[in-house]
Formats: C-alpha cells, sequence, structure tokens
C-alpha cells in the first residue's frame, strides 16, 4: 500500500519522467542557443566594460584589492599583465584552458566573446560551463600598463536565468507528465492549500486558524512540524510584546545615573574635584545610552557561533570598580552598604562584553535589595581562574524563579513593579559561555541572592 508521496509519485512518473527528461534537455539546450547565449554574452561585456571604467573613474589605488572584491561579490576573474604573471579571483575555474593566442588578442585591444563563442553541445549547456575559455575579455591600462581581464560571473549570481532554464525543462516535462499525475496532484494541492490558508493567517498574528490535515505520509509530517511552528510562533511573539512593552529598562539605568549626579551637581556644596568626578560619570552615561540602541543587538551578536571574544588583557579590577562608582548613588539613595574586596587583577577577554555582566548584576542586586540591605562584592584570583562573586541580602527568588532566571524574557515580578526586559542574566550567561566560563546563582526568598562568576584563564 503506497503511503509515502515519493513511492506514489514513483510508480506514477517513472516512465514519463525518464522521456521528458530527454526532450526537455534537447528543447532547453536549444533554447538557450537560439535565445539566451547571445544576449548573455553582451549583458556580461557590458558588466566587464563597467568594471574597468570604475578603475579609471574612482582613481582605483590598489588593483589587487577591488579584484578582490569583485570576486567576493559574485564574480570569477582571470587577470594577465602584459609581460606579467596572470592572477585569479573569486571562485575557481573548473578549466583553466586559454590560448595564448587569445590573451595576446585582448592585450592588443580587441574584446574577446568567449560566452557567445562557446561550442554547442546536444546535453551541456554553456550557461553552467564554468571554463576560462567560456568568459568574456576586455582590455584595460593602469597605471601606464595593459592588462587583460577575463570574467564571467560565479554560478551563485545566475540564479535568476537558471529558473528561466529550469522552467522551460520543468514546463516540457511538466506536458508530458500532467495526464499520468492529474489525479495524483489533486490529493496534494489540498493539503497544500490549507498550509497556504494557514500561513496567510499567521501573516496576521492569527495563530488559532484550525489546518485539519490527518495524513500519514511527508504532507502529514509536514502539517504537525507546521503545527509545531506555530504555536512556537505563538509563544515568542507573547515574549517578543511583553519585551517591546518593558524595553525603556535597558534606557532608565544610564538615564538614572545622569539624573543622579546631575542632581547632585546643583549642590553648591560641592568642590572642584566631586564636580569633575560627577561630570566624568554624566559623560560615561551620556555615551553609554548614545549606544545603548547597538546593546539592544548583543544578543544577536552572542548568539552567532561564529563570533569570538577579541582576548585582549585588560584591568578587571579597575573595571570593576568603575561600574561600582557608576553605581554608588543608588546604593547610598537606598542606604546598602557595600564592600567588596579586590585584589589587582588582570585578565584577557573583551572588556566591552565583560562590561554587560558586572552591570546587570550590581543593577539587579541593587534593584532586588531593600532600604537598609547589603551587597558584598568579592574577586578572587586561582591558578586556572577568576572568580567574581556578588552577594545581597535583598528579596530572593523562589524555586520557580530560579529555575526560569536565564529565560529570555522571562521576569518573575509578573505585576512588573521591578522594571526590566528579562534579558539582562541571559545576556550574563552568554557572554560568560563566550568566555568558556560559568555563571551559578542561588537565592532564597527573604534571604538574598548569589550570583558566582568564574573565568577560566588562557
Amino acid at each position: 500500500m503506497l503511503k509515502t508521496l515519493s513511492s506514489k509519485f514513483a510508480l506514477t512518473t517513472l516512465l514519463l519522467m525518464l522521456g521528458s527528461l530527454l526532450l526537455g534537455f534537447f528543447f532547453t539546450n536549444t533554447y538557450y542557443h537560439q535565445v539566451i547565449k547571445a544576449p548573455n554574452d553582451q549583458k556580461n561585456v557590458e558588466i566587464a566594460e563597467a568594471m574597468v571604467a570604475y578603475i579609471a573613474d574612482a582613481q582605483v589605488d590598489n588593483l589587487d584589492d577591488y579584484f578582490t572584491m569583485l570576486g567576493e561579490t559574485g564574480y570569477q576573474l582571470y587577470i594577465v599583465k602584459e609581460g606579467g604573471a596572470p592572477v585569479f579571483y573569486g571562485g575557481a575555474f573548473r578549466d583553466t584552458t586559454l590560448e595564448a593566442t587569445t590573451v595576446a588578442d585582448v592585450l592588443a585591444g580587441n574584446i574577446y566573446h568567449g560566452m557567445r563563442d562557446f561550442p554547442r553541445e546536444t546535453f551541456v549547456m554553456g550557461f553552467f560551463a564554468n571554463e576560462l575559455v567560456n568568459t568574456i575579455g576586455i582590455p584595460f591600462t593602469y597605471e601606464d600598463e595593459q592588462y587583460a581581464l577575463f570574467m564571467r560571473p560565479n554560478i551563485k549570481l545566475l540564479f535568476s536565468e537558471v529558473h528561466r532554464i529550469l522552467g522551460a525543462l520543468m514546463l516540457a516535462m511538466f506536458i508530458l507528465s500532467l495526464i499520468g499525475v492529474i489525479v495524483l496532484a489533486q490529493t496534494i494541492i489540498s493539503p497544500i492549500k490549507k498550509l497556504t490558508r494557514a500561513t496567510r493567517a499567521i501573516a496576521h498574528e492569527n495563530y488559532e486558524a484550525p489546518l485539519e490535515i490527518e495524513r500519514v505520509d511527508e504532507i502529514g509530517q509536514l502539517a504537525n512540524s507546521f503545527q509545531r511552528m506555530t504555536d512556537q510562533l505563538q509563544e515568542n511573539d507573547a515574549m517578543r510584546k511583553t519585551f517591546v512593552s518593558n524595553v525603556s529598562h535597558d534606557f532608565q539605568s544610564p538615564l538614572l545615573n545622569i539624573q543622579g549626579y546631575a542632581t547632585l551637581l546643583a549642590q553648591p556644596n560641592l568642590t572642584d574635584e566631586e564636580r569633575a568626578e560627577y561630570g566624568e560619570i554624566i559623560e560615561i552615561e551620556t555615551k553609554r545610552l548614545s549606544n545603548l540602541t547597538k546593546q539592544l543587538l548583543v544578543l544577536t551578536t552572542l548568539d552567532s557561533s561564529t563570533r569570538k571574544p577579541k582576548r585582549e588583557l585588560f584591568d578587571l579590577t579597575a573595571q570593576l570598580k568603575e561600574t561600582v562608582r557608576k553605581y554608588r548613588w543608588q546604593m547610598e539613595e537606598h542606604h546598602i552598604e557595600f564592600s567588596y574586596t579586590m585584589p589587582e587583577v588582570h585578565y584577557k577577554g573583551e572588556a566591552g562584553l565583560l562590561q554587560n555582566i558586572w552591570d546587570n548584576i550590581i543593577a539587579n542586586a541593587i534593584k532586588y535589595s531593600e532600604d537598609g540591605a547589603q551587597i558584598t562584592l568579592t574577586v578572587e584570583e586561582t591558578a586556572t581562574a577568576i572568580i567574581v562573586t556578588v552577594e545581597d541580602t535583598g528579596i530572593g527568588m523562589d524555586k520557580e524563579a530560579l529555575a526560569h532566571v536565564f529565560d529570555r524574557f522571562y521576569r518573575a515580578d509578573a505585576s512588573r513593579t521591578k522594571h526590566g526586559t528579562g534579558l539582562g542574566l541571559p545576556i550574563v550567561k552568554q557572554v560568560v559561555e563566550k568566555h568558556d566560563g560559568t555563571v551559578v546563582i542561588s537565592s532564597e526568598q527573604g534571604v538574598g541572592t548569589t550570583v558566582k562568576v568564574t573565568l577560566p584563564k588562557l
């Protein structure tokens, strides 16, 4: 009994497809040589002429950098300098054979139409032939020296033309296969239409549209996967809306610091040193605020598997002391007793990323501590790691909140009396893990919270 689409299609269309495949290749190849080849050659001549014209117009300083850039944007290039060694750029050619007379002819000032003159073969289209002879050759002059540029688009740039060619091939196959598969196609079209309607509903944020597809073949599996995707999208959408409604907290912290120190600056009995110090902090926080939009992309950056921290040796103790100094006014405002033990420690990591850790941990300790609480910061250095511990006697967390503390957008305070985005600790966790470290949080409601960050030495 046929239950899978592959077996149904195989039995019904195999013979028809084999016959139509031969006809389709012949038709498509003919279409390319009769209709596409000459315009394609001319189009690439214009592209090559634009490349060499830019060299003179833009006064290119470094020819190698220019052609490297063109190669990276999707072109295969072969550059020959009169009397010099040839150089390739971009994707590799399958066949690099090219007559010396052809190169000499281009160096003499003629255009080489390799695409137009590429020989016709029954089952091989010149359009796809990744050979050096299947290029456009253009002469140009740079710093009074004669060059020849041979180019063709990399296959990655040929999608639009490929679709036309494959469309012609599929049309020939479809005409011969249509009668044999029309009944089977109807059984496939119906669930696909349902999926299309469900997709449109999701585009309008309607996640409740019924799918009603009960099958055991690949379409049924697709429907099940689609339903799971819909459920996940609904959950993500809810979390995203929560994030948007609370994102102002990311701007509130520097604004509060600016406001607090601006208030202190207004006091008439300040010394010049105090005024300079407060002004410096306001300047720091203003810069931080101007860059805060970029910091919202930190998680996206950290999510990249290829993103590695820039390992540079810096004064970790100084960074921690500066962070504490930024938040000192908040501690004084709430009568929070702060103490620390910080030996001189240097660490090899990305200081900008690590700053996110200390900002989030210390800000959270203050935010979730009542007046008169205590916060202790301890830095330990072992032979293999640096351990930073922040302990507070604040309100703490229950077990449920502690279990979700690193979940993005999660907020234990459903009433939102404590402003936040639910992104701080997830950022802490990812920054620590990017540095191959660990972060452990222990907490007891009504007693306090301890955050322990371990950063291994290199």
